[in-house]
């Protein structure tokens, strides 16, 4: 076991750094790449976000073990979750939370028989994107022109610990409307800014107008 202790000796200050910031991304923070455009426009491809991983929840590190709530997800946070039911690791948006009833009628949200407010930012040949007004939260979401299955469902009513997230890719997510309610077990915090973004289409250049932007600010 010497090689051990010599491994140790040597290395030390090191091995401290990395153990302490492998906690520090379990149960403080992080960052997550995003592959997909399903929350287009607000998080595009290449993204890569910082995660609040206290923002709900103090967890036990390196586990999804709750050991107090520190906050509840609020109708517009964006969350980054586990999905058991999709198998993946999810960015979406929080539509209605526990107690809410929701139903979406072409494309368009109705939560607790108040419709939302929308307004027209952008009309292209296949698709639109409107400002949507989600509990006083402003962001731009797009939706097609071709009618589709995702464009409606009956109302739903949210339990308790179960939240409807929605992306803002509305025609191309795999969201609650694919997956169910999202468990609040599943959370892993609350996504806060871009960190940096890599253009795929440009040889992974930085994208420089998107660094460090936040995601909750009005287009």
């Amino acid at each position: 076991m010497n090689w051990l202790a010599n491994v140790w000796k040597n290395n030390r200050s090191l091995i401290v750094f990395i153990c302490l910031m492998s906690v520090f991304r379990s149960a403080v923070a992080d960052w997550y790449e995003v592959p997909t455009g399903s929350m287009k426009p607000t998080i595009v491809e290449g993204d890569r976000i910082l995660t609040d991983k206290m923002a709900y929840d103090l967890r036990l590190p390196f586990s999804h073990i709750s050991l107090a709530r520190l906050d509840e997800p609020k109708a517009g946070d964006i969350i980054v979750f586990d999905s058991i039911a999709a198998n993946n690791r999810l960015v979406k948006r929080v539509i209605a939370v526990p107690g809410d009833t929701v139903t979406l009628v072409d494309n368009k949200l109705i939560i607790n028989g108040q419709a939302l407010d929308y307004s027209l930012v952008d009309d292209e040949a296949g698709q639109q994107t409107y400002l949507e007004n989600l509990a006083g939260i402003k962001h731009a979401i797009q939706v097609s022109k071709t009618p589709s299955v995702m464009q409606h469902f009956a109302p739903v009513v949210i339990p308790t610990d179960m939240y409807l997230a929605m992306g803002d890719n509305r025609d191309n997510s795999a969201d609650s409307r694919v997956i169910g309610l999202v468990p609040r077990s599943e959370l892993l915090g609350k996504a806060e800014r871009v960190l940096v973004s890599l253009d795929y289409d440009d040889h992974y250049l930085p994208r420089k107008e998107r660094f460090l932007k936040d995601l909750y600010l009005a287009p």
